[in-house]
């Protein structure tokens, strides 16, 4: 009786330890909440003009800038999908891409923002506009609405994904199918949009860029933590982990070869082509990548346009590349050591699965509820879901600067009020709210139908149908004087958008999700090529195109 009673009370202890922990967490989310919240209401009183409430007006501190740009690019597609990519790989080949990364950083501090603070524009495609006209600047603004609004709604959904993790190891008797966790998932990204909304109306694109800096040190710390608790729980630390690592690939950080075996060169090229991390991935499809998105992407673009000069904005791109270095290796490090931890050294039969196999995507989500201790947990919940609104605020802003200054106020008139234009983005910031909801919506619906498929392909890939047809257009207007005009320039940036679409077989994989079937059979000599190459190739065919119609008019 006296040893039931001891069991008894040690199960309410535990019970009672995880409540609090528990409370805790909430706690620390709420606070967290509260200061963001507060940012934004003390940001709203100095927006007082169109260049306040987008761009901060061009007053913040390179060092703010650096944060928001890490802050943007460490969002929770990175923060869960990267250390997934190590967990399923193994290795750290996607480390690869961080060379092109910041190759790319250094041409976009020494052409394109140059060009942008000259001619003193808010929305970037003003500047095609300078350079080429009014149809090539609604057009380029057009594709970028498109893909943004795509991009940002698929990474909308990813924090839901800790949401539905903590319900699963809350519940562990009735754990959600994949159904279940749609429609869940659905109600919490409804809600975060809708919270980001509020205080990006708010307080405009300062109210984001010191959120992301607050967000940026939390996010560290929770890393840190995580590398920090799997060394020590691994026998043998690191040397431990290398020893379980011993499989073919494992560990590898350079890959020249494609993954499927060739003997021609045109079957190695093809083979290249169709891989995700390569030495070649890294050297041109990853710069092509980045030159994208941190030089056409309004989103992106816009955090680098606050900086007091172009100066103090090339520094904070800059140093925003050498950081993403040990960052990518230490996000991996927490996947591989996760493939260790899981595999080796607990044996945890609740682990989430896909298909049969632990799920890539959710197994650091898992990790943070199910080891990390109360507190610390719900300060990484805090952080990871305010990095979401972090990203999430900024392509909020940068959309409604977009569409307005490109499209409605060309179309009903700019208001003489300046406070009246600031109302219209405002106005304009919620609509495009509702959008990404949608998109995350419709990923989630894609995840639950598809739950094998990776968070890293679903975010890159998104843009790489289309960015490629706007880094060729910009590229043809900042590195040539006399070629590209208005006729010419849609024909190209609809070129690529084709050309990329095919290449990835894109209406194959459309019709299978819809109908189960492909609508045609590619030949044996057609190359699929992988995300990292996608942008590049809409590049190129987009410039090889533009640059076969001369500009009739010098502007």
């Amino acid at each position: 009786m006296r040893e039931i009673l001891e069991l008894g009370m040690a199960g309410v202890g535990a019970r009672l330890r995880r409540m609090l922990a528990y409370g805790l967490d909430l706690a620390i989310i709420g606070a967290y909440f509260a200061v963001i919240v507060c940012i934004g209401v003390y940001c709203s009183r100095r927006n007082r003009s169109v260049a306040d409430f987008a761009l901060g007006g061009r007053s913040i501190p390179w060092w703010a800038v650096l944060a928001s740009i890490l802050a943007s690019e460490i969002s929770a597609g990175t923060f869960f999908g990267t250390p997934g990519e190590g967990f399923r790989l193994r290795n750290y080949t996607y480390a690869q891409l961080m060379v092109g990364y910041l190759l790319a950083r250094l041409v976009v501090s020494a052409v394109f923002i140059p060009a942008y603070y000259k001619h003193n524009v808010v929305s970037i495609y003003e500047f095609l506009e300078l350079r080429f006209g009014p149809h090539t600047r609604r057009l380029a603004s057009a594709i970028f609405l498109l893909t943004r609004s795509l991009a940002s709604g698929t990474r909308l959904w990813v924090p839901t994904l800790l949401l539905v993790v903590i319900w699963n190891q809350t519940h562990r008797d009735q754990p959600m199918g994949n159904w279940e966790q749609f429609w869940f998932t659905g109600a919490a990204l409804v809600l975060i949009s809708l919270l980001t909304a509020a205080y990006t109306a708010i307080g405009g694109i300062k109210a984001v860029i010191w959120t992301d800096v607050l967000q940026i040190a939390v996010l560290f710390a929770a890393l840190g933590f995580s590398v920090w608790y799997l060394l020590g729980h691994i026998p043998g630390g690191w040397e431990g982990a290398k020893a379980n690592l011993t499989a073919p690939g494992d560990l590898r950080l350079w890959q020249w070869e494609g993954d499927l075996p060739a003997t021609t060169a045109w079957g190695k090229l093809k083979s290249v082509l169709g891989t995700e991390y390569t030495v070649w991935a890294a050297l041109f499809g990853s710069l092509f990548v980045t030159l994208a998105t941190h030089g056409t992407d309004q989103d992106m673009v816009q955090r680098m346009l606050t900086a007091k000069n172009k100066r103090q904005s090339a520094v904070a791109t800059i140093l925003s590349g050498v950081a993403d270095i040990p960052v990518t290796f230490a996000v991996l490090t927490i996947g591989i050591l996760l493939a260790v931890y899981y595999g080796q050294v607990v044996h945890d039969p609740q682990l989430p699965l896909a298909d049969g196999k632990p799920d890539s995507s959710r197994i650091f989500p898992y990790f943070v509820v199910d080891v990390m201790p109360g507190g610390l947990r719900g300060l990484v919940v805090a952080g990871v879901l305010a990095t979401t609104m972090g990203s999430l605020g900024t392509a909020m802003n940068s959309l409604a600067t977009s569409y307005s200054r490109d499209f409605h106020f060309r179309w009903f008139g700019t208001p003489d009020d300046d406070r009246q234009r600031v109302r219209i983005i405002r106005l304009s910031t919620v609509g495009f709210t509702l959008v990404l909801i949608l998109v995350g919506l419709a990923t989630a619906f894609v995840k639950a139908h598809y739950p094998d498929l990776s968070i890293i392909g679903i975010i890159l890939g998104s843009f790489g149908y289309t960015y490629g047809s706007l880094l060729g257009i910009f590229m043809v207007g900042l590195f040539t004087k006399h070629r590209g005009s208005e006729i010419g320039n849609p024909i190209a940036m609809v070129a690529g958008i084709v050309a990329v679409a095919l290449l990835s077989n894109l209406p194959n994989d459309l019709a299978q999700i819809c109908t189960g079937h492909a609508l045609y059979q590619n030949p044996e000599w057609f190359p699929i090529i992988e995300f990292p190459w996608r942008i590049m190739a809409g590049t190129l065919v987009t410039a090889g195109v533009a640059l076969g119609f001369p500009t009739r008019t010098r502007r």
